[in-house]
């Protein structure tokens, strides 16, 4: 509720202050994304160690939970890094941001779908 709050807070004033200064309303609203996101890292901070404990208990090799978090983070950041380049106007840039955090989550995944294919390979009569 209070994430919410302070976003409604912060959409409402950046209508107002945009009619007369809109830069400083395009940095009130990326200060305020960026606030948000620093509040949501205790989480995440969370959710990372439960899911460490989850692949420890499973015998998951940690390797593959890393590069899943790692590929969820580019994930995340890239969306996020896009929508503030998309709110300045440069709707063509947040485009190639897009395309790269999805090329380098691609280029992540190799390893791990390969594993997949060989695994299923194996399980395969000959």
């Amino acid at each position: 509720m209070k994430i919410v709050a302070i976003a409604l807070v912060a959409t409402f004033l950046a209508l107002i202050v945009k009619e007369q200064k809109p830069n400083l309303a395009f940095l009130l609203v990326v200060f305020v994304g960026c606030s948000i996101f620093l509040f949501l890292a205790d989480k995440i901070y969370e959710i990372i160690l439960m899911l460490e404990k989850i692949a420890v208990n499973a015998n998951v090799n940690t390797v593959y939970l890393e590069t899943i978090l790692k590929i969820i983070g580019i994930a995340y950041i890239a969306e996020f890094a896009s929508q503030i380049t998309k709110d300045a106007g440069q709707g063509s840039l947040a485009s190639k941001i897009e395309l790269s955090g999805k090329i380098l989550i691609l280029a992540m995944a190799i390893p791990i779908l390969t594993v997949i294919i060989e695994t299923i390979l194996q399980m395969l009569p000959s």
